[in-house]
C-alpha cells in the first residue's frame, strides 16, 4: 500500500462503478504489448476504487501515443495540442474546481515541447494529477530519441548514437518543489493502482512517472525489471532530501511514493482572492485609487 495523507473529500455522490464502466466504446489501438495498456488498466481500477462518477472525471492529453488516452476513458476528455496538456488541465480545474482532473502524457510530450509548463504547474500546485508514460523513445513518430533516452542510443534518427544527457523527471520535479512525486511500472499493476489512487487523492499537483515500455521501437521490459525495485521501507516520503537521493540513483529505478507534502492549491488561492475582490472596499474604483496614482 502507498502511504498518503488524508484523502480529499469529493463534492459529489460516490458512484458504484466497476473498472469496465470507465471503458469507452473505443478500443485501444496501441501496439500489442505496449506498456500503456497496463497504465490504462490500472487507471480504470484506480478511479473505480475511488467511486468517481464518470461525469465528474476529466482526462486531458497532448500528442503522441499517450495522447489517445482520453479517447479510451468513459469520462470527459480533451485531446489538446503537442505539449499543452498541463495548461489545458489547469484551465479545466480553475473553471470547475469540483471536477477530478487528470492529465496524461509521454516523455516526449511532457519533457520536450511541454517541459516549460511543468515547473509552473508545480509551483502553482494545481490540484491535478499528471501521469507520464515514459518509454524513453518517440513511439508515435517511429522511434526517435526522446528527452529521457540514454546516451548512445542508436536509432534511425541517431544512427551513430545519441549524445544528449537524459532528463531525470523525478529529480526535476523534486528540485522544482513538487508537492507529490511518485514512480510506477506498467508491469507491476497492483502497485501502480495504489500509486495512481494516492496521486489522485493528493490535494495539489501530483506527478506519476510510469515506466511504460515501447515494444516496437525500444523494448525495455527486461531492462526495467532488472534495475527497478520498491523504495526502501524506511524511506520517509515527507523528507525531500531523501526523495532526491533515491531519484538521483542511476543504477536503480526505485518505485513508489518519493515525496508528499501539504500546501495550499492554486484553485484555493484564487477562491480566496475572488472572495477578497468581492468585498465593497475592493471595487475597481478603490483599486485604481490605491495603485494608479
Amino acid at each position: 500500500m502507498i502511504t498518503t495523507l488524508e484523502p480529499i473529500t469529493y463534492k459529489f455522490e460516490p458512484a458504484n462503478l466497476s473498472p469496465n464502466d470507465y471503458k469507452s466504446d473505443l478500443h485501444p489501438i496501441w501496439c500489442p504489448g505496449c506498456g500503456d495498456f497496463g497504465v490504462l488498466a490500472s487507471f480504470y481500477k484506480a478511479v473505480a476504487e475511488q467511486h468517481i462518477p464518470t461525469e465528474q472525471l476529466v482526462v486531458v492529453s497532448g500528442i503522441g501515443c499517450s495522447g489517445r488516452f482520453p479517447a479510451f476513458v468513459n469520462a470527459y476528455g480533451l485531446h489538446g495540442t503537442h505539449g499543452r496538456a498541463l495548461p489545458l488541465a489547469t484551465g479545466v480545474k480553475m473553471a470547475h474546481p469540483e471536477l477530478v482532473v487528470v492529465a496524461a502524457g509521454g516523455d516526449g510530450d511532457a519533457f520536450s515541447i511541454g517541459m516549460g509548463h511543468v515547473p509552473h504547474a508545480i509551483r502553482r500546485n494545481v490540484d491535478i494529477t499528471y501521469i507520464v508514460m515514459d518509454n524513453e523513445i518517440y513511439g508515435l513518430t517511429k522511434g526517435q530519441a526522446s528527452p529521457t533516452s540514454p546516451v548512445g542510443m542508436e536509432r534511425k534518427a541517431s544512427p551513430y548514437g545519441t549524445v544528449e544527457t537524459p532528463i531525470n523527471p523525478l529529480l526535476f520535479a523534486l528540485a522544482s518543489g513538487a508537492s507529490w512525486v511518485g514512480r510506477g511500472f506498467s508491469s507491476r499493476p497492483k502497485e501502480l493502482v495504489d500509486l495512481v489512487k494516492a496521486a489522485m487523492q493528493h490535494k495539489g499537483f501530483s506527478l506519476v512517472q510510469v515506466l511504460s515500455p515501447c515494444v516496437t521501437f525500444y523494448d525495455t521490459y527486461d531492462h526495467f525489471k532488472q534495475i527497478s525495485k520498491p523504495l526502501p521501507a524506511d524511506h520517509n516520503p515527507r523528507d525531500r532530501m531523501s526523495a532526491i537521493k533515491y531519484a538521483m540513483d542511476e543504477a536503480t529505478l526505485y518505485l513508489g511514493l518519493f515525496y508528499q507534502e501539504e500546501r495550499p492549491t492554486y484553485d484555493e488561492g484564487y477562491a480566496a482572492k475572488r472572495a477578497q475582490a468581492a468585498k465593497p472596499n475592493y471595487g475597481i474604483k478603490e483599486i485604481m485609487g490605491k495603485y494608479m496614482r
